[in-house]
């Protein structure tokens, strides 16, 4: 007896909670995230301190807590935002950091197939370098950012499909319409020295294909180094 694969859900629900946090990028509490990226993972991480234990290693995975920042280098100001499955608490930030006070938002909203959303992302994008041992023979392939706007599209096309082969995230568009700005490398020095991070913004709009799977990606991420505030998927 053969059981029919289940069908795909028409609709489904997302629910988050967004910080926003408007910084002073002057200030030495703000100024260290900028030039350290495992700086920058603590402080979006601050925001849900008590909520796991101590050392957990998977304490971003388990609070669903994925960033995406911005700099405004003539105004001197930092924007980041902070999704999480819990609402965040950044009373510890100190008052001279914010520009503002932080903007807490909760996100409930439901996607249909079909529905077409506009997207923003600043994601790592990577793919494995083919390599042999010195006798030809295949070993795991070594991972290696895409560092032109022509490669991290066909790293799109991986991942979105191309508007006629389903995306894996349960979405699609066409590669060459998505826009992809390269952003500078994010690093870190000791004890994290060697950490590099290439980063791409990608702007433009999906078509919805599978409501659950999209769901995943928003609540997961995309891609690598989503503790390094790559990944975040914002919709409007």
């Amino acid at each position: 007896m053969s059981i029919s694969p289940q069908p795909r859900t028409a609709t489904a629900r997302f629910v988050a909670t967004h910080s926003v946090l408007t910084l002073d990028a002057r200030h030495p509490y703000v100024a260290k995230s900028l030039i350290d990226a495992q700086d920058m993972h603590r402080t979006v991480m601050s925001g849900f301190q008590g909520w796991v234990d101590d050392g957990s290693p998977d304490a971003r995975a388990q609070l669903g807590v994925l960033s995406t920042w911005a700099l405004d280098l003539k105004a001197a100001a930092l924007v980041l935002v902070v999704q999480a499955k819990v609402a965040a608490d950044w009373g510890h930030v100190p008052k001279a950091a914010l520009r503002d006070a932080p903007h807490l938002i909760t996100v409930d909203r439901t996607f249909r197939a079909g529905d077409t959303v506009g997207f923003r992302s600043v994601v790592n994008p990577t793919y494995s370098k083919h390599r042999t041992t010195p006798d030809g023979q295949p070993v795991r392939g070594q991972r290696v950012a895409h560092t032109k706007p022509d490669g991290v599209r066909k790293w799109c096309g991986r991942l979105f499909g191309d508007g006629h082969i389903p995306g894996r995230v349960g979405a699609s568009a066409d590669p060459d319409a998505i826009s992809v700005r390269m952003l500078p490398t994010v690093s870190s020095p000791a004890p994290h020295k060697g950490l590099k991070i290439a980063r791409a913004e990608l702007r433009g709009s999906l078509t919805i294909t599978d409501p659950a799977a999209f769901v995943t990606a928003l609540s997961e991420g995309i891609g690598h180094a989503r503790a390094y505030s790559c990944g975040l998927i914002l919709t409007r």
